[in-house]
């Protein structure tokens, strides 16, 4: 019988998975304001983790040549262009421009030097995020895979094993974040036709190691450790943002009480979460399983109910 707070509320995930005595859970904060879209995150999560490389595709979308999360790529970095003002920002968090010889939004002046923001050269900036599986306190994926591939570590981290999933699908479409994929590809292709997602490197973790992704972060916009502390060091980075002057700082992930009870990785944004790509108010799709099923319980029996007086009927 599914209980009353296993498909959503702030819960345990270890605990509510038969963990007695489960470690700290674990998780990524993202600071996507200090993320430098350098993809070594990308880079290292394919390497650790043997995630087929995705060629070298130009999509038409700025310097993004993944476009977004799926079965081979477990890290995307998102490159987003905005004609807006970087602000008024802290010290350090922008630097001055430095001519590289590349195009630029603006013109350059007679010294080489890239033109600084005046009313000739409009303001720009860039937002990049490291998106990966969130993690999810209440995983969707994980209610309906039919095989117990999907499982629940003890990090509160939700991993797939390859060697049980038999490519059913169904955790595609239960993923309110769009996240897990199955595999496509040839023969030549490792786990083709099998879900794949985001471990938060289990093994590594099993090991006592950092994930290769935050490892590899050199700004240290991935920031891996517990969910608590991290969640502490988020509030206390959108405190000083918005001290420094960058009102548009905000959290998305990082609330117990949202509509996946909180997810395991959460991200600082300076936008709208829709900028990014992200569902504004995600929600477990499992959440309304229990009423499904009551209903179609209570549904049977009076169907039943009818037949029965229907056919006790004909025979007087």
């Amino acid at each position: 019988m599914i209980g009353k707070n296993s498909l959503f509320g702030p819960i345990d995930p270890a605990q509510e998975a038969g963990y007695s005595d489960p470690p700290a859970r674990k998780g990524f904060f993202t600071d996507t304001s200090i993320c430098i879209g350098c993809k070594a995150c990308e880079v290292a999560c394919k390497e650790w983790n043997e995630v087929p490389d995705d060629g070298f595709n130009l999509l038409g979308m700025s310097y993004d040549n993944t476009g977004s999360l799926n079965a081979d790529t477990w890290r995307h970095v998102a490159f987003i262009e905005q004609r807006k003002p970087l602000g008024t920002q802290e010290p350090g968090l922008r630097q001055p421009p430095v001519n590289l010889g590349m195009p630029s939004v603006g013109p350059a002046v007679e010294d080489g030097t890239i033109a600084t923001l005046t009313e000739e050269r409009p303001d720009f900036r860039w937002l990049m995020s490291s998106d990966v599986c969130k993690h999810c306190t209440h995983a969707a994926c994980l209610d309906v895979c039919p095989t117990g591939s999907l499982f629940r570590t003890e990090f509160g981290t939700v991993v797939v094993q390859p060697d049980i999933c038999n490519g059913c699908g169904y955790c595609v479409p239960a993923c309110p974040y769009g996240v897990i994929e199955r595999r496509q590809g040839d023969s030549g292709k490792k786990n083709v036709g099998i879900a794949q997602k985001c471990t938060l490197c289990y093994d590594r973790l099993d090991s006592g190691q950092r994930p290769a992704c935050a490892q590899a972060c050199p700004t240290e916009s991935i920031q891996f450790g517990d969910v608590d502390e991290l969640r502490e060091r988020a509030n206390a980075r959108v405190e000083k943002l918005h001290e420094a002057g960058v009102m548009d700082a905000r959290l998305y992930g990082n609330d117990p009480n949202d509509g996946v009870g909180g997810a395991g990785a959460f991200f600082l944004l300076l936008d709208e979460p829709e900028v990014y790509g992200f569902p504004p108010d995600p929600v477990v799709t499992t959440r309304d399983l229990p009423q499904m099923y009551a209903r179609a319980v209570g549904a049977a029996v009076a169907l039943f109910a009818g037949a029965a007086l229907s056919f006790m009927g004909s025979r007087k």
